[in-house]
């Protein structure tokens, strides 16, 4: 039981990183899938039971219904994922005698505009289904009563960076390789991102250290704008980055026309490309004692460069 965890969603982009990284920390990782493997080394939600939770040490909760950005998703089925398997895998986890229970969130179940810098405390807002129903679950386990022998960490990303994760930057990503200008370089906005080995040895520390339990945001030291973010997209794939800047005011009245018309650019889009997300990474730095900051420009140049391996 000492080393053994059992992982959720361990085929996603996250999973993929974290196992092996646990994996060469000799932590034991036991995957959790929907369905049952035929090797028969996984194990899956339809046979899970509270003496597999006896067996391991912790649980990362990896799994969930991500955000749909074509819309095409039901909202049941984001609060089946994302609220309700993650409530029943709670209830198992404090009948059992598993020691840690990491549950990975997002900050967009607390807030989906920001104003300022987010921090822990800010109150639950989400403006989305998805953000709902991470919120939900959330709620669900900060309820409960842990027993002075479990911790509960409930992690809260933002935007993730990595090697072959395209995720959101694959938009940026395809107008920069093929040389198509960018249009909104008169918008001032920061976002933060987080690098992919962050969380993994975020993670890692947790499960060794085991400090009191809470909900930590995750994100880089610095935040970058829309403009800097292409220009290290470009620097890497050896472009040069082809920045338009057009008066803001008349933008907005395009993307105005656009939410009329049914067009691409709309007041919606237009809103995601230009606002400032910036996140505060300042308490799960203190509690874990990080001083050497992850370089965010590095950790993207990397990411990009990947997009080109062919």
């Amino acid at each position: 039981m000492k080393n053994k965890i059992i992982v959720s969603g361990a085929t996603g982009f996250v999973g993929q990183n974290l196992v092996p990284f646990l994996e060469n920390k000799n932590w034991s990782i036991i995957p959790l899938s929907r369905k049952l493997e035929q090797n028969n080394t996984s194990l899956n939600y339809e046979n899970l039971t509270i003496d597999d939770f006896n067996a391991a040490y912790a649980f990362i909760h990896l799994a969930g219904k991500a955000h749909d950005l074509k819309k095409t998703s039901l909202d049941d089925e984001y609060y089946e994922v994302n609220t309700e398997l993650t409530k029943s895998l709670f209830d198992l986890f404090l009948q059992s005698d598993s020691k840690v229970f990491i549950y990975f969130s997002s900050v967009k179940a607390v807030a989906d505009e920001v104003k300022g810098i987010l921090k822990e405390d800010h109150p639950y807002e989400p403006g989305t289904v998805y953000g709902k129903s991470k919120a939900l679950a959330e709620q669900y386990l900060l309820s409960k009563t842990i027993p002075s022998d479990k911790k509960l960490y409930i992690l809260r990303p933002c935007m993730i960076h990595g090697p072959g994760n395209k995720g959101n930057l694959n938009l940026l990503y395809k107008v920069v390789s093929k040389g198509i200008p960018y249009p909104l370089a008169s918008f001032d906005n920061k976002r933060s991102f987080v690098s992919i080995t962050t969380i993994t040895e975020v993670i890692e520390n947790l499960l060794t250290r085991r400090p009191d339990s809470d909900v930590f945001n995750m994100a880089d030291d610095y935040s970058i704008s829309t403009n800097e973010l292409i220009k290290v997209m470009a620097l890497a794939i050896d472009k040069k980055p082809n920045l338009i800047s057009i008066n803001s005011t008349f933008i907005r009245w395009m993307a105005s026309v656009g939410t009329l018309l049914g067009l691409p650019l709309n007041r919606e889009r237009l809103q995601k490309l230009t606002e400032s997300y910036e996140v505060s990474n300042s308490k799960i730095r203190k509690v874990l004692n990080i001083s050497k900051p992850y370089d965010t420009k590095a950790g993207l140049t990397a990411t990009v460069k990947s997009f080109n391996i062919k």
